[in-house]
């Protein structure tokens, strides 16, 4: 579950934003997978993408953004459904071809309305949902996060 804390978000200045940048290994695309954390709990909570200004703007205001392949545009989690991801920390893997974002994520971080998007499992050799729907996202009249 998301802390109840108030996270003050992280936030980092020009030059150690152009280092990190330096650092990530961008796809064919200009895009690089996104792994949210929830900072206080370990638990996994999505993958998306972020794209250089997706990753700049993450980490110079402490509100995670990333790239929306579908409506090829930034998507600044929470604008829409107020499930906003605070970072607290960005993580560049060995490589430098995956980040870590660790957030404080306030609500629900999956569009289907549960706590994060690994709810389906196979059990018994079928597919299952293992995860409760938190949020009736129709009904709180939001879209995709």
């Amino acid at each position: 579950m998301p802390s109840t804390a108030n996270v003050v978000p992280t936030t980092y200045l020009p030059a150690a934003i152009d280092t990190a940048i330096a650092a990530i290994q961008f796809d064919a695309q200009g895009l690089v997978p996104a792994i949210a954390q929830q900072h206080d709990s370990g638990e996994i909570l999505m993958m998306a993408w972020m794209d250089r200004d997706a990753v700049a703007e993450t980490m110079r205001t402490g509100r995670v953004c990333y790239w929306s392949r579908s409506r090829k545009a930034p998507w600044r989690k929470g604008d829409t459904s107020g499930h906003i991801q605070t970072l607290v920390d960005l993580r560049i893997d060995c490589d430098g071809d995956t980040l870590l974002v660790l957030v404080d994520q306030k609500g629900v971080a999956c569009h289907t309305g549960r706590h994060n998007c690994f709810f389906r499992a196979i059990r018994d050799g079928a597919l299952e949902t293992i995860a409760p729907v938190m949020v009736d996202m129709e009904k709180l009249g939001k879209d995709q996060g």
